[in-house]
């Protein structure tokens, strides 16, 4: 059965917040609200979290998953970012952006595209996302609650945990969360290429 922890969206509890990192670090698959919808989060080297997503959203493994970061330091040390690339994330972040990039050695093997060794990396402007983030100290290794043959992400915490109890291990509520996913950018190639339409405004990489 998953904990639920009912978070203020703009004042989030410091004890909540300090519970459900103690959770993710002891190895808790989390939703969590963000930009553009909730999430499924485990910590970054977890191999049973992320199965554990792979099944909820029955994904393979040409799957990007997406280290969620509190800020830039933080997504630096985890993938190559030239000058030109760096200067429009920079101008994108935080926001409802996810960047394909090639991924450091600091990644584990197992998030990365098996051909491409890229992985997706995102700064949420979500208050208790962030809080989240801090507190934790690490990025949260991420994926859109989409479930299968749904066209949209569920939208409430309460109905992620009445739908998702028994396969989740806490769920964080701080209020509805949109429909719309981050927009996809791959630079892996060189240039951007827009992958995904979502709640990002793309006219930066057009």
């Amino acid at each position: 059965m998953a904990k639920y922890f009912d978070v203020h969206p703009d004042n989030p509890q410091p004890r909540a917040i300090g519970q459900v990192a103690d959770s993710v670090r002891d190895g808790a698959l989390i939703a969590y609200p963000t930009d553009s919808c909730y999430a499924l989060g485990c910590r970054l080297g977890s191999r049973d979290g992320i199965e554990r997503i792979r099944s909820i959203r029955s994904l393979d493994d040409r799957h990007h998953f997406t280290l969620v970061c509190e800020d830039f330091a933080q997504l630096g040390q985890f993938v190559r970012i030239d000058n030109d690339v760096f200067r429009a994330i920079k101008a994108s972040t935080p926001g409802s952006y996810t960047f394909i990039l090639p991924a450091t050695r600091e990644v584990p093997r197992r998030m990365l595209h098996p051909k491409k060794k890229t992985v997706g990396v995102r700064i949420p402007d979500h208050v208790v996302a962030q809080a989240l983030l801090a507190e934790l100290g690490e990025p949260l290794l991420s994926s859109t609650l989409l479930l299968p043959d749904e066209e949209e992400p569920m939208t409430q915490g309460w109905e992620i945990k009445d739908r998702l109890d028994h396969v989740l291990d806490a769920v964080v509520d701080s209020g509805d969360c949109g429909t719309e996913p981050t927009t996809v950018i791959d630079f892996s190639g060189g240039g951007a290429e827009i992958v995904r339409r979502g709640a990002g405004d793309t006219s930066l990489f057009e």
